[in-house]
């Protein structure tokens, strides 16, 4: 790939070893989904790997990206995904590798938790005027819901 943003991005060298202990759990912005960023701490620019705990009933962001593949795994519980046009049911431990431009998101419309491992690039895919057109990365609302949560409130309304 001849592409110079991911050109300028450079591998960590050795390894680091992640516990869980080491994850710190919060809310996303736009969607309040729990998540835990696997390699935050690690300084890694090629790879970001983030664990998504879907509670019943909720979605995430609809999204896409400018350069980069996304690798979505059912770590427990039953996957939904809307990928362009389609709807996928994932089953636990399969995963869906999602390309750049193609409108994507996670949604759970069971009443069970669903624990996702999303692994891409790292938000350095983007240039500054990539990050600041949401455009690119948010063609329409990301918070519009699927059409499986049609009457479900999500996110949550602040008290």
């Amino acid at each position: 790939m001849n592409d110079p943003i991911f050109a300028s991005l450079k591998p960590i060298e050795g390894y680091h070893v992640i516990t869980p202990g080491d994850l710190s759990w919060r809310p996303s912005n736009l969607m309040c989904i729990p998540n835990a960023d696997f390699l935050e701490r690690t300084g890694s620019q090629l790879l970001g790997a983030r664990l998504w705990r879907l509670p019943p009933r909720s979605a995430n962001t609809l999204h896409r990206h400018v350069r980069a593949e996304e690798f979505y795994f059912v770590v427990a519980g039953t996957g939904r995904m809307r990928v362009g046009a389609e709807t996928l049911t994932i089953p636990q431990h399969g995963g869906v590798l999602v390309g750049p431009p193609v409108v994507r998101q996670i949604f759970n419309d069971t009443d069970a938790e669903v624990l996702w491992l999303v692994v891409g690039a790292p938000d350095a895919e983007f240039t500054p005027e990539e990050a600041a057109n949401r455009k690119l990365i948010y063609p329409t609302d990301p918070k519009q819901l699927p059409p499986e949560l049609e009457g479900a409130e999500w996110p949550p309304k602040k008290a």
